[in-house]
């Protein structure tokens, strides 16, 4: 079965889509290892992230093992993460 999306480290939190998903159907990703299912909320275009578990408000988005942003506001499992629920983390302060 081609991969649909792809995690590289074990610290992310969203994972990246490989091509167009569309909302409803599972995708199973490989985290460290493990495969876990994720349920998609809504159609998520391809290079796009999606959550792998909730994220809430001013959390961390984590890609590829780095911060790209903070929520702005609760993010489910399997929601789209973007513009529209995540802020650039350029000029916070953020602390690990």
């Amino acid at each position: 079965m081609p991969q649909s999306a792809i995690v590289i480290d074990e610290r992310d939190n969203v994972a990246t889509a490989l091509g167009h998903l569309e909302a409803g159907v599972t995708i199973r990703v490989e985290i460290g290892g493990e495969a876990q299912d994720v349920a998609l909320r809504q159609t998520i275009p391809m290079g796009h992230k999606f959550a792998l578990r909730s994220i809430e408000p001013g959390e961390p988005v984590i890609k590829y093992g780095e911060v790209v942003g903070l929520a702005t506001k609760k993010i489910l499992n399997g929601e789209h993460a973007h513009v529209h629920n995540v802020e650039g983390p350029k000029g916070r302060r953020y602390q690990e």
